[in-house]
């Protein structure tokens, strides 16, 4: 069991809890990041929309990173979840100069699916999980909150319907 809580945070309160996982980026090994991101949603009480945007993103994601990165090279994901959502960071070495593309219908669905996405080259000294050298990698952030409801939310929003008893 990981210890949660946080030194430096106020008493009583958690840290975000924090995954890594590392797989090749074969096309037959990518699911298994779906899966987890998916098993975190629903572990989190993301509502089962919300489990499979992620889960859709993740993919995509996924596949994105895996057309930039170097041949043999593993896909690393971080998964930190903490009281307000879950944010997954994605990476893969590539060449010196390799970008994400930000283009065309993936990036587009990605925008869609998450709260905030981000992507750009960098270095394993600046990424989650990097060994601390100046070796380039392309990588993804994902970041989706976690939406709480309560009755009083139902009366608020636009074209609510409360004819029926909740």
């Amino acid at each position: 069991m990981v210890d949660t809580t946080d030194a430096e945070a106020p008493a009583g309160e958690r840290r975000a809890e924090r995954l890594e996982l590392k797989v090749p980026t074969s096309p037959t090994q990518l699911p298994a990041v779906r899966a987890m991101a998916g098993d975190l949603a629903m572990r989190m009480d993301f509502d089962l929309d919300a489990v499979e945007d992620l889960r859709l993103a993740v993919d995509e994601a996924c596949a994105t990173l895996a057309s930039v990165a170097l041949d043999g090279s593993p896909l690393t994901v971080v998964f930190e979840a903490s009281r307000e959502g879950l944010r997954i960071d994605a990476w893969v070495p590539t060449s010196a100069g390799v970008d994400v593309p930000r283009d065309g219908f993936g990036w587009a669905v990605l925008q869609t699916l998450v709260d905030s996405v981000e992507a750009g080259p960098s270095d394993q000294a600046t990424v989650a999980a990097g060994n601390g050298s100046d070796t380039p990698v392309a990588g993804i952030a994902l970041v989706k909150k976690l939406r709480r409801y309560s009755s009083a939310d139902l009366l608020t929003e636009p074209g609510a319907d409360v004819s029926v008893a909740r």
